[in-house]
């Protein structure tokens, strides 16, 4: 029922205190043992409050710039401004980038309910799976870098994906609170 091919996944899910236990066992273990990271992955940390969404939408499009093509404006100009910075620079340039700043909050003007303001503690987060150089993604720009979860493809990052959102539900049997996106190419 997912169009096909699949570019990336955008897990919501809830931000609780055993998410945060994970978030720290996860950091720890990384720390320790390394992982491999592609060069040629783009990941930024969120340093603008309530923005989770957009840093998932940001993550999930400019890892797929290849695939995507973008028009002129504020996502192709700061894409282009950040593509050579440091994750924490991304973050800091995203919180100072009028033409995203306005988009976003356009964007969140047009939905059913009020935004909340940037300052308000939520409970719940997006997150962006992506493929680059044959290994599967995930970058949430709360982690201090991104997390990678092995060998994936074109023909199998949906499968992939899905299985290591599974792991958030799996974390937490009880919660409900869980909504997947899927960005799909057209068909090629």
């Amino acid at each position: 029922m997912v169009p096909q091919p699949v570019l990336s996944l955008i897990l919501l899910h809830p931000i609780n205190d055993k998410e945060e236990e994970f978030k720290a066992q996860e950091e720890e273990k990384i720390n320790a043992d390394g992982q491999e990271v592609s060069e040629n992955l783009y990941f930024m940390k969120q340093c603008v409050g309530n923005a989770c969404g957009t840093v998932a939408l940001i993550h999930a499009i400019a890892n797929n710039q290849g695939k995507i093509e973008l028009e002129d404006g504020p996502l192709k100009e700061f894409l282009e401004k950040t593509k050579d910075m440091g994750p924490d620079e991304k973050g800091t340039a995203l919180e100072n980038d009028e033409g995203i700043s306005k988009a976003h909050e356009e964007s969140a003007q047009e939905g059913q309910t009020e935004a909340p303001d940037r300052d308000t503690k939520l409970d719940m987060h997006f997150v962006a799976f992506v493929e680059v150089d044959g290994n599967l993604y995930e970058l949430d720009g709360r982690k201090k870098f991104p997390i990678n979860h092995g060998s994936t493809s074109a023909d199998t990052l949906l499968k992939d994906a899905a299985s290591a959102c599974r792991k958030f539900i799996e974390r937490d049997p009880e919660e409900a609170r869980f909504a997947l996106v899927a960005l799909a190419s057209a068909a090629e």
